[in-house]
């Protein structure tokens, strides 16, 4: 039955991703590069200064920080992806598959930045203190469409807090069978202490990310990059290998150059997200004077995951060389890389690596989670279910079967890309008018410029951002016509 689950669902994906997707995240990043005028690349010292400047800043009433909502969405990004992700795309598709992730994510960072403005420029503010939001919002209130926003609200909590969590959990279990962890006992510990967090609710899990995030991110770059500089004769060798086998059309192990494309472009948009619309439910929540900030903000989010961490997982296994002879893929194989470079301990390090950038994305999918849970309903009842389902998939994600797991991954993948891609294009001249109004007082010399939605053409359903609005959500918004308040 599973085989036969897992054939279907490859079908299906293969369709979806040669026909269809891949056209649509190209175009659309490409889009939106142009109408930006390169925001991803013109931007880019804003976006350092950014994320520095929010770096430590204390929070209260429940509020998220930027850099705290930078955390989150890195934990989802940062997961097995960059490291199991990247081993089974260069076996797959050679190491040409790595030139085309860069790719995807170069073009992709101005997706990214659009979808995250958009979703602090429609985010509700709590009673409670804090905001919501994300592309079921934006859908919602910017599109005037409930339909297709309880529906992205559905296939986000499944894909995020179900399905990818148990891809996570699958290869963290996968991880520790070298040192004789059976998966039933690893998993069964694992979703205890998501549990443990995710009951702890929203503000917790950024706190935890916060924490997490930054330790985990800076021990594996460093671990790479002594790779890198142990074997730096061959570094200029491997950029060469990874630029000339993108185009070789018999690159990928006698294949043709769409195998070695389509590895690259699904395993950069499943490692940075950018056009999926999972970060924009993390950039919402963060407190911030201007949409514009946070949109910067995870547009180098896109530049840290691809660039920077899942580049690094490719040159350790590049560097050794070995990927289309030893029979292993994915975390095996990086495992095996490593210990050929830093001995018989390397396994154990690529464990721990594994544990904390999987439990990072078991904790920040959840977090995407909780949030359209909370768009679709209020009641309590729901969004326990939901946190109890997160747990048992959890569990089942560490014994499923390896093939499975990632071919439903890449499924619902394709289900949030159709869904969102065709929202935000529709609506890409509001994050546009608020990027132009950012860069204006930017000019004007003013450090933290302020957004009012006055400056955008139809602020129909914004409901913050009006007079005196910036960060403090226990303020009451200040209505104004076609508000969500007054429909």
């Amino acid at each position: 039955m599973e085989a036969y689950l897992n054939d279907l669902v490859s079908t299906i994906n293969g369709y979806l991703w040669n026909y269809l997707i891949i056209f649509i995240l190209i175009g659309a990043g490409l889009f939106f590069t142009m109408t930006t005028n390169f925001v991803q690349i013109r931007m880019f010292k804003e976006m350092l200064r950014l994320v520095a400047n929010g770096a430590g800043n204390s929070t209260e009433k429940n509020h998220v920080s930027s850099f705290q909502a930078f955390c989150v969405s890195t934990a989802s990004r940062v997961g097995v992806g960059n490291i199991a992700g990247i081993a089974i795309a260069v076996v797959l598709g050679g190491p040409g598959a790595i030139f085309w992730m860069w790719i995807i994510a170069l073009i992709g960072a101005a997706t990214g930045f659009i979808e995250s403005t958009l979703a602090q420029i429609y985010k509700e503010p709590l009673a409670k203190g804090g905001f919501y939001g994300g592309p079921a919002y934006y859908i919602r209130y910017g599109l005037n469409n409930k339909f297709l926003s309880v529906l992205f609200a559905i296939l986000i909590s499944v894909t995020f807090g179900w399905i990818y969590n148990s891809v996570q959990a699958n290869t963290l279990a996968a991880s520790l069978v070298t040192f004789d962890f059976d998966v039933t006992y690893t998993g069964a510990v694992v979703a205890v202490l998501v549990g443990l967090v995710i009951f702890g609710g929203i503000s917790r899990v950024a706190k935890v990310s916060e924490v997490l995030v930054p330790i985990m991110a800076v021990l594996y770059i460093l671990t790479a990059l002594f790779v890198v500089i142990m074997n730096i004769e061959h570094f200029p060798h491997v950029i060469y290998t990874i630029v000339t086998s993108a185009f070789d059309p018999y690159a990928a192990g006698g294949g043709f150059m769409g195998a070695t494309m389509m590895n690259g472009i699904k395993r950069g948009l499943f490692s940075n997200e950018a056009g999926e619309g999972s970060v924009p439910n993390a950039a919402a929540t963060a407190a911030v004077n201007h949409p514009v900030e946070q949109g910067l903000v995870q547009a180098f989010g896109v530049f840290l995951d691809t660039f920077i961490i899942c580049t690094a997982s490719a040159f350790i296994v590049l560097v050794v060389g070995d990927y289309s002879t030893t029979g292993l893929t994915g975390i095996a194989l990086v495992q095996h890389n490593l210990a050929q470079q830093l001995g018989s301990w390397a396994p154990l390090a690529v464990a721990v690596f594994i544990v904390m950038f999987s439990f990072s994305s078991l904790v920040g999918n959840y977090y995407y989670g909780e949030i359209n849970i909370s768009h679709l309903t209020d009641k309590k009842g729901y969004l326990y279910a939901f946190r109890i389902g997160v747990i048992i998939m959890t569990f089942l994600g560490s014994i499923a079967s390896l093939d499975l797991v990632w071919n439903l991954a890449d499924l619902f993948m394709a289900f949030l890309v159709l869904t969102n891609v065709s929202s935000i294009v529709r609506m890409g001249r509001t994050a546009g008018l608020a990027l132009d109004d950012y860069i204006k007082q930017r000019k004007a010399g003013v450090e933290s410029p302020l957004f009012h939605r006055s400056v955008l053409n139809h602020p129909y359903g914004v409901v913050w951002w009006g007079d005196g609005q910036t960060t403090d959500s226990s303020v009451p918004p200040t209505p104004i016509e076609n508000t969500v308040e007054n429909r």
